[in-house]
């Protein structure tokens, strides 16, 4: 149990007797008050909550300074979603959520060397994510022996010191893991792939890997590159937008504003989503008089809650329609709906995509889609009438086993009436973390194409490994199988964000070595190597004061533009060290000899300069990168610049032939056993990621706890189930393996029939690590097969 003393004052912290295997308190299941889903987002509840959490971790003065500097243009990033700003900023730039955010990195609350002296692992380990989190800012360099219980001060030189004594100790580079979260600025994210395949290896797994590797693969087999092709202003001039598999309400709450100006101008919404969720619904935006009142804007005009994992039937059957009326007015000699000019001069394989589509099993759609064929067709009419139509999703599209399929048909979709590179349309994957497509485009990937080692290789005079790295779930598996021995983690959480918890403890207690670079204490901490260390940094609020003076960093949001951002308050300790000093220390060390002249084979920096002068890694962004030409002074623009995008700036496609490709996917769609049930994982209301800002769900109407699934009443009921009552959620998956989550509340819920949902990171050891996306390799988190049953532990 944790002292009282040391959950800070949130009466929420204190009690918690959590059980060690996995974290279960008793008021998280038998406290919870469930009451009706919310059906309006945002407002006053938005603005008390997120004010209440602020000023209990900041304080009122430092609340105010700290939430006027978000998202502003001499300001700070903020470091929750990817949402892009608006060239116009008001004064207020920030949501609910990224307040939350921005308060628990700029809190009062430190975890100091005392902390870990009256702590030790074994204890720490039973405390649950919000326990930890709660406890306040790292401030001191850590390590954890082999063989001790408490973690002890260590210096920076000897930290440093010993991860690379570690890493030269290895047969092979590949050995080594290296991830990375979406927090990363550009300049050390670009450090960082620079030091790794300096080391020799592409071993470079982030947190992409989990949630948008589905997009990226989708959009480059179809239009050549990875990225959304949609501005900020496309959303406005839209007639017609698609929200599918995404709850912008709570994991996006800024988009509400731009959804909002969307609807005023004119603009259809239609959510695509298995839940209801109130984000999506009505919009009171919190900036607005109307807003405060209750007054705001209703936002989808039609809600087609899907089955898990049918959403590539629905755009099949979209497609389709597409195709038939086309056929039938041009048949009468009137104009046809598909942009035939288009297709026959931007794409290729119409006339493929067209064959598979006759075909079409109307049979498999309904038992896919779960929707009635006259909903598919409403929507189909609104296609047809759009002039420009745009397409959102998130992780409940890419998700599952043929999450890049779905993409694929959505792809399609957009291509038969010619919505890419068109105003007000095209494809808007809605990333997840403020700077995981950043992290992406400075090379933080296992898989980087050869031009960028070309540029590479020719900028840093080295010759950068060519063989591909492990993405997320190799690496697991080879710290798990004795083939990788070092972890190093640059942000994030990594064992709360991957999929088989249980596995993925066990393969990380396998290495020699894991190292955390963190603003937080997390369950990353706790479950370590045989040696760990904990390496405290500034975050993005923070002053970056170095030999030349103060410090700004870049991001990339999910709409390609590039910004910077300053932080302005007084680091949480003196001990902190940035991003990007960390990195350049660690590489000083392992890839040059005393005097700092590069070892043989590695590439020629000048590591000390770049951690004492950001400039000089944008100038060689700028030369290894396409589109930074000019980075420094375009970061003096107000609101940064907008990275080049072809297919939406040229409607040009870097595929093979140069046309965007329309594909013939198969049908592909979950399959569940009888008896057994879909589940999706789903993040609270209190929630960013594997951050917990609370124990409530207030837009679902779930408080006081965690530990639900929501069940669709006659799911319950045919298994003598009831509301209420205490399950087991038992994975049911063909390796046999039993994966159970003890200790659940049953809540009745409108979800489709067959269909379930229940909150990560506690449901994440149901998804098996050899389960995730075709081609992609992500996690299948959104099509977990389980089945029910009463629950074996008490509470």
């Amino acid at each position: 149990m944790t002292p009282p003393s040391e959950r800070g004052t949130d009466p929420a912290l204190r009690g918690h007797a959590d059980r060690v295997e996995q974290n279960i308190d008793d008021a998280d299941v038998t406290g919870l008050r469930v009451s009706d889903p919310a059906t309006h987002a945002a407002g006053l509840p938005g603005v008390g909550h997120a004010m209440q959490i602020a000023l209990t971790q900041m304080g009122p003065v430092r609340t105010g300074r700290t939430l006027l500097r978000i998202n502003q243009t001499h300001g700070f990033d903020c470091p929750g979603c990817a949402w892009p700003e608006a060239r116009h900023r008001g004064p207020v730039e920030f949501c609910e959520n990224g307040a939350k955010a921005v308060a628990e990195e700029a809190t009062r609350r430190r975890v100091t060397p005392e902390f870990f002296a009256r702590h030790s692992i074994a204890e720490l380990a039973t405390w649950d994510d919000y326990a930890l989190g709660q406890q306040g800012r790292l401030v001191h360099p850590m390590v954890l022996e082999e063989g001790e219980e408490h973690y002890r001060p260590i210096s920076w030189g000897r930290a440093l010191d010993l991860i690379a004594e570690e890493l030269r100790g290895l047969d092979s580079p590949d050995e080594a893991i290296f991830y990375t979260s979406g927090r990363t600025s550009n300049e050390a994210a670009f450090a960082y792939q620079l030091l790794v395949r300096g080391f020799g290896t592409n071993n470079l797994p982030d947190c992409s890997n989990m949630c948008h590797e589905s997009s990226g693969a989708a959009l480059t087999d179809t239009i050549g590159i990875g990225k959304g092709s949609v501005h900020l202003s496309d959303i406005a001039e839209a007639d017609l937008i698609l929200i599918a598999g995404q709850n912008p309400g709570t994991n996006h709450p800024r988009m509400l504003i731009a959804l909002e100006a969307a609807k005023k101008a004119g603009a259809s919404i239609v959510a695509i989503n298995p839940l209801r969720e109130a984000g999506l619904l009505h919009f009171d935006n919190p900036q607005e008089p109307a807003g405060l009142v209750g007054r705001g804007t209703d936002l989808a005009d039609d809600y087609l809650q899907i089955r898990l994992g049918g959403d590539q039937a629905l755009f099949q059957a979209l497609g389709a329609l597409l195709l038939r009326a086309h056929a039938e007015r041009t048949a009468r000699g009137e104009p046809g709906v598909l942009d035939e000019e288009f297709l026959a001069t931007r794409t290729e394989g119409f006339e493929e995509y067209a064959g598979h589509l006759a075909a079409l099993d109307w049979g498999e759609v309904a038992t896919a889609t779960g929707l009635e064929r006259a909903q598919i067709e409403a929507l189909a009419d609104r296609l047809i009438a759009s002039r420009a139509t745009i397409v959102c999703w998130a992780m409940g599209l890419t998700q599952h086993k043929h999450a890049v399929r779905t993409l694929k048909d959505i792809v399609n979709v957009l291509l038969l009436q010619g919505n890419i590179g068109r105003r007000g349309a095209g494809v808007c994957p809605v990333r997840g973390h403020s700077n995981v497509q950043g992290d992406r485009t400075m090379g933080i990937f296992e898989r980087m194409p050869g031009r960028f080692h070309d540029a590479l290789d020719a900028e840093f005079a080295f010759t950068s490994p060519r063989l591909f790295g492990f993405d997320t779930v190799a690496a697991i598996e080879a710290m798990r199988d004795g083939r990788a021995h070092v972890f190093l983690g640059l942000g994030g959480n990594f064992l709360r964000a991957t999929p088989d918890s249980a596995v993925t403890e066990d393969a990380l207690r396998n290495t020699r070595l894991s190292v955390q670079i963190s603003t937080k204490l997390n369950r990353s901490h706790v479950v370590t190597g045989r040696r760990a260390l904990i390496l405290p940094t500034l975050g993005r609020t923070e002053r970056d004061e170095r030999g030349t003076g103060p410090q700004r960093v870049s991001v990339e949001d999910s709409m390609s533009a590039v910004h910077a951002s300053t932080g302005r308050l007084e680091p949480a300790s003196r001990y902190l060290r940035s991003e990007v000093a960390i990195v350049c220390g660690l590489a000083r060390r392992l890839l040059t000899d005393d005097g700092g002249a590069p070892l043989r084979g590695a590439p020629h920096v000048d590591w000390d300069a770049w951690a004492e002068d950001y400039r000089l890694i944008r100038a060689s962004i700028e030369r290894v990168v396409p589109g930074f030409d000019d980075y420094e002074s375009r970061l003096d623009q107000p609101g940064g610049f907008v990275l080049p995008h072809p297919p939406r700036d040229t409607r040009t496609f870097a595929t093979p032939t140069g046309r965007a490709l329309l594909t013939v996917n198969p049908l592909e769609y979950p399959e569940v056993p009888d008896g057994a049930l879909l589940l999706q994982t789903i993040r609270t209301h209190d929630q960013f990621n594997t951050t917990i800002y609370g124990p409530d769900d207030r837009y679902r109407g779930i408080r006081g706890g965690r530990r639900v699934v929501l069940v669709n009443p006659a799911d319950l009921a045919e298994r003598g189930m009831s509301d209420g009552e205490l399950v087991d959620l038992v994975g049911v998956h063909p390796d046999g393996r039993e994966r159970r989550a003890e200790a659940f509340r049953a809540v009745a819920y409108d979800t489709p029939r067959g269909c379930a949902a229940s909150y990560f990171p506690e449901t994440n050891v149901l998804v098996p690590l050899d389960s995730y996306a075709d081609v992609s390799r992500t996690p299948t988190s959104k099509s977990v097969v389980i089945r029910l049953e009463p629950a074996r532990t008490a509470s």
